[in-house]
């Protein structure tokens, strides 16, 4: 009579699960004798499983509201290189220019022209040709709080930001600029926003992953202003920096593609 093989496997599991635990005394190697003779030799081989030789990756979250792929601002964002950050070795302000030049040969320098870009009700130094912002009224986007700027008063409490920093820049694709392209980039009103002076030093050189205006209203327009300026002189992104942008953008993917206006939400 042949014996199934279930039946046969059964009663060697039985017979020999004592032998397999502690009391096979080490070095032991014998096993339950099973005869030979009384096991099927026609026993199919298991059909194979077969296992997927691709894994589709998982797709991202869809926007709160409208389409990614319709949003201008969230195709510029994902244009973007990215890549680890560079080291800092080497970086030096002055590689970028003069603190403030006349790019655009207007006859006034850069801080005076987005002071006059972003101040209202403004009054000029005399004899400077209407350059030298005397004072004015001015909203920090940064904080949302409004300032009367005195410049004989206040001194450099008002300070211009580059919503991009210059170390920043440096340590993703700046090292490879000629100094023409870092003074054009230090000097681009596109990268340029007045603010106080104590939201420029908090914000220092930090990325969108670290720093965010405390001003909540402002963060879609900000993050929008350091990815169009990304893009238009080919910086790259590391990855938490792009997933922070992403994270605000997709709040607003209808946030317009940002220009070198004033910063407004």
């Amino acid at each position: 009579m042949t014996v199934p093989v279930f039946t046969v496997l059964v009663a060697a599991y039985f017979l020999g699960s004592n032998d397999l635990d502690e009391s096979v005394p080490t070095g032991t190697t014998s096993s339950p004798e099973i005869s030979v003779a009384a096991i099927p030799t026609n026993i199919a081989a298991p059909t194979q499983i077969a296992v997927p030789t691709e894994v589709s990756a998982p797709t991202k979250s869809p926007a709160p509201s409208g389409k990614v792929s319709d949003s201008p601002v969230l195709t510029q964002l994902a244009n973007l290189e990215i890549k680890g950050r560079a080291p800092k070795t080497g970086y030096d302000r002055d590689l970028y220019g003069s603190a403030w030049s006349d790019v655009d040969r207007n006859g006034c320098d850069t801080r005076n022209d987005i002071l006059q870009r972003d101040l209202t009700n403004i009054t000029f130094r005399s004899g400077t040709g209407n350059c030298v912002v005397e004072s004015g009224s001015f909203y920090d986007p940064y904080t949302d709080n409004e300032f009367q700027f005195i410049k004989s008063a206040s001194g450099s409490s008002i300070e211009i930001d580059h919503v991009v920093s210059l170390s920043d820049s440096w340590q993703k694709g700046a090292q490879q600029w000629n100094s023409g392209t870092r003074k054009d980039f230090a000097n681009d009103p596109l990268n340029l926003v007045a603010t106080s002076m104590s939201a420029n030093r908090a914000k220092s050189d930090s990325d969108a992953a670290s720093w965010l205006p405390a001003n909540k209203k402002i963060r879609c327009a900000f993050v929008a202003r350091q990815v169009a300026i990304k893009s238009a002189y080919q910086l790259w992104v590391t990855q938490s920096e792009y997933d922070a942008i992403e994270r605000i953008l997709l709040t607003c993917p209808n946030q317009p593609v940002a220009t070198s206006g004033t910063l407004n939400p």
